[in-house]
Formats: C-alpha cells, sequence, structure tokens
C-alpha cells in the first residue's frame, strides 16, 4: 500500500470537523463564555463565526487550487520548511495533549457507573478500542466519528427544543420567562464590548477542531466536488450548535446565575423532571470525550505521516498497512496518548493546566498562518478554483488583522503569563530545531496523496 485511501465521503469529513469543534465544552464549559461576557456572548459566537468562514474558506481556495495538498502541504508551498516544520509539530503535541485529556475524561465518566475499576484502566480501555478502530480502516474511523457526533448534534437539537418548550411556555410550568433573562440582569450588555472581546478568546477557542479538514482532503472523495459545500455546511451547523443553545440556556436561566449548579444542561433537563438526568448526562458527555479522543488518534497520526512525508520526520511514520493506515505514526501517537494520559493522572493540576493553554494558542496561530498562506498562494495558482474568498485581499487581510490582535492580547495577558512562556517556549525550540533541519528544505514539494 503506497498512498492514503479515500474513502471519507462528505457526511464523514463534516461530522470530523464537527465533533472535533463540538465537545464537552460546549457541556460543561458553556458556563465561563456566559460569564465573561452575558449574554453578549452570542455576538461573539457569531463574530467568530465568520472568521471561521473566512479561514476555512481560504483553506478550501488553496486546496481545490493545489490538488493533492494537504494542510502542511499547503502551509510548506506558501510559507516555507520552516513554518512548516513547525506548525506540524506544534499541532501534533496540541492533539496528544488534547487526547490525553480527553481519555482520562473518559474514564472518570466511565468510573461513574464502574465504581469497582480504576480511572487508569478504564482510560485504558478506551484507548485501546479507539487505536483498534482507527487501525482498521479511515472509512471505520470516519463512520464510527460519523455516529459518535450525531449523538452529540441530537442532544443539542433535543436540548434547544425542550428548552424553548420552557422559555415559551409551550411545555406547561410556572412563569414561562420568554426574552426576559437576557435584558433583565444589566442588559444584553452587562460587561460591555470589553466583556465581548474577552470572550471572544475562549469562544474561538470552542471553534478550533474544525481545520481537521485540511487533514481530510487527501482522503476525501472527490474533494474537488464536496469540500466547498462541506466547509459552508459545518460553519453553519458550528453557528448554530453553540448559539441557539447558549441562547435557551441564557432565556432560561439568568446568566449571572449559570454554572451555579453544575452544568447548564443539567439544570433544564431536571426542569424537565426527566428520571436519570445525571445518568443521560453521564453518557452524553462520555461520547463527547470519547469521540474527541478520536478525532485525535486520526489527526495526530495524519499530522505525523505528513512529516515524515516531507522528510521532517523519520521515514518509518509514512509507511502505510494494507488498510491504507500509517501504521507506525498510529503506534507512536498511541503510546504518546498513553503516556500523556497516566501524566494526566499523575500530574499536579496546575502544571496540566499550563501544558492545556498550548491548544488554544495553536489554534489562532494556526488560522493566522492559513489567512497569511492563502494570501501568498492566491497569485501562484495555475487555474482559478471555482470556489474563491471574495473581496481578495481585503476579507482575508482583515481577519488576519483581527485574528493577530487577539493573539497578541492572549501573549500579553498577565492572567496568561505562565501559558504563553510555556507556548514560546515550545515555539523557540521548535523554529532552532527547523533550523537545524533546513538542509532538507531544497527537497521538492511532495504531492502528499502518494
Amino acid at each position: 500500500m503506497s498512498q492514503l485511501q479515500r474513502k471519507l465521503r462528505p457526511r464523514h469529513v463534516q461530522m470530523i470537523a464537527l465533533g472535533g469543534a463540538i465537545g464537552a465544552g460546549i457541556f460543561q464549559g458553556s458556563a465561563e463564555t456566559i460569564q465573561s461576557a452575558g449574554p453578549g456572548v452570542l455576538i461573539a459566537y457569531l463574530i467568530a463565526g465568520v472568521l471561521l468562514f473566512i479561514v476555512m474558506g481560504s483553506l478550501a481556495e488553496m486546496a481545490l487550487a493545489n490538488k493533492g495538498l494537504d494542510i502542511r502541504g499547503l502551509i510548506y508551498k506558501a510559507l516555507g520548511y520552516q513554518v512548516s516544520f513547525v506548525v506540524g509539530w506544534i499541532y501534533f503535541i496540541m492533539w496528544i495533549l488534547v487526547m490525553a485529556v480527553e481519555i482520562v475524561a473518559a474514564g472518570t465518566f466511565l468510573h461513574y457507573w464502574f465504581t469497582g475499576l480504576p480511572v487508569w484502566l478504564l482510560s485504558f480501555l478506551v484507548a485501546l478500542v479507539l487505536v483498534g478502530l482507527n487501525l482498521l480502516s479511515v472509512g471505520l474511523f470516519g463512520e464510527v466519528e460519523f455516529w459518535l457526533t450525531g449523538i452529540k448534534v441530537f442532544t443539542l437539537m433535543a436540548f434547544v427544543i425542550l428548552g424553548s418548550g420552557l422559555m415559551f411556555g409551550w411545555i406547561p410550568t410556572e412563569n414561562p420567562p420568554y426574552l426576559t433573562h437576557l435584558t433583565a440582569h444589566g442588559g444584553f450588555l452587562p460587561l460591555g464590548w470589553k466583556g465581548v472581546i474577552s470572550s471572544l478568546l475562549i469562544v474561538i477557542f470552542s471553534y478550533g477542531g474544525t481545520e481537521m479538514i485540511g487533514l481530510t482532503i487527501t482522503e476525501m472523495k472527490d474533494p474537488e466536488k464536496s469540500l466547498p459545500k462541506v466547509i459552508k455546511d459545518i460553519i453553519i451547523r458550528i453557528c448554530l450548535f453553540y448559539v441557539l443553545p447558549l441562547f435557551i440556556i441564557m432565556g432560561l436561566v439568568p446568566w449571572n446565575q449559570v454554572g451555579e449548579a453544575g452544568s447548564p444542561f443539567v439544570t433544564v433537563f431536571s426542569a424537565l423532571e426527566l428520571k436519570g438526568v445525571a445518568h443521560i448526562m453521564n453518557f452524553i458527555l462520555l461520547i463527547a470525550v470519547t469521540s474527541a479522543a478520536n478525532t485525535g488518534i486520526y489527526s495526530s497520526s495524519r499530522v505525523l505521516y505528513s512529516l515524515s512525508k516531507q522528510k521532517e520526520a523519520p521515514a518509518i511514520f509514512s509507511r502505510l498497512n494494507k488498510n491504507g493506515v500509517p501504521i507506525y505514526s498510529l503506534i507512536l501517537c498511541a503510546g504518546s496518548l498513553l503516556l500523556g494520559s497516566v501524566v494526566a493522572m499523575a500530574a499536579e493540576e496546575s502544571v496540566f493546566q499550563y501544558l492545556m493553554g498550548i491548544p488554544g494558542y495553536t489554534t489562532i496561530m494556526l488560522w493566522i498562518i492559513i489567512c497569511l498562506s492563502q494570501l501568498k498562494l492566491r497569485k501562484q495558482y495555475k487555474e482559478k478554483p471555482f470556489f474563491q474568498i471574495p473581496l481578495y485581499p481585503y476579507l482575508t487581510g482583515f481577519t488576519l488583522a483581527v485574528l493577530s490582535v487577539i493573539f497578541i492580547t492572549l501573549l500579553l495577558n498577565p492572567d496568561n503569563i505562565i501559558n504563553s512562556l510555556v507556548f514560546l517556549s515550545m515555539m523557540i525550540v521548535l523554529f532552532c530545531a527547523a533550523r537545524f533541519k533546513s538542509g532538507l528544505a531544497d527537497q521538492p514539494l511532495p504531492d502528499s496523496s502518494s
């Protein structure tokens, strides 16, 4: 087997990207964004949705104009060897960290039912199952992720429908609030525009994972036909699956009380007097983190495969098994996952919190680099792709400027000083490694589909 298999259908790709962006954060972490801006957080999600459309649209445009290249191949072509090297390795590290967190969380949720088994064993069993699924074929991975993400999507839809019933009195309840909670507690912008801008940092982190599309291009069926539609659909759905649930949450519970009684979703389900609310939410959270871990295994193994194809990692990691799966990349990722899980369970919470700042920084940095790559490559297209970002270069330039301001604000925020130092230290080490290996940079740009 000499090349990746094109077995990911459009529905698989849509759910993979949704699965990366709609995780435990929306079910458990939505309270944090609400506390940052009050009801005005809805504006932040819409603004981030516009930025997401331009970033993902730029990625689709470049992929259509440069057939056979995944996201790393595009960055290599646009910005050169060193940037490609650093982006690949920092993205790989990010997914290893995310995987470790999600696997430990999965073990914790399973422990709720299997109290006689240690968390580490339950986490190990989940990891074993997911690695086994990824070993079989990319088509099976896509199918499993399709159904796991489908459960999350169904849960959010059910939440919106049932929550709307409580909010507008369609489901019998005392004193339905209608829209009063959205303005009655300090107004729609109780913390002003500063709160909206502050929450924008967290919101962009929440949308992180959609760039997964850039890794699926070389395993997607008919990307020229399906990619633009997939990206448009994903952006619309992500916005809806964040904005509508948060609208319902703040419509039912005053924004300054959200999170006081645990997950906002538990509050709504409890108001419906559904039996076994704790079991329902535990199952949903288990699905959410398992889906995120499944996506992480795919992402990290494909990034390592891409690094190997471009001679930025040992050649062994580009070898494929009979199912077209990068077998040695997957083995290394599985080992890193297990090691990361042990560290996650053993390390002090503060240490692990500093490491988990890396995914947030990486997401914004990658979006910035995608915009820079599109600005650079647009002039080099041999054929004009049928899908292009309008108002070039102004729309992409505006997005680049906004993301850059957010990134600099994040780095210079005194509350993030340790996270910033950890991230910058890793970047310095990777750039030094890239310069050390820059003698390989004169290699021809590889076709990542081969």
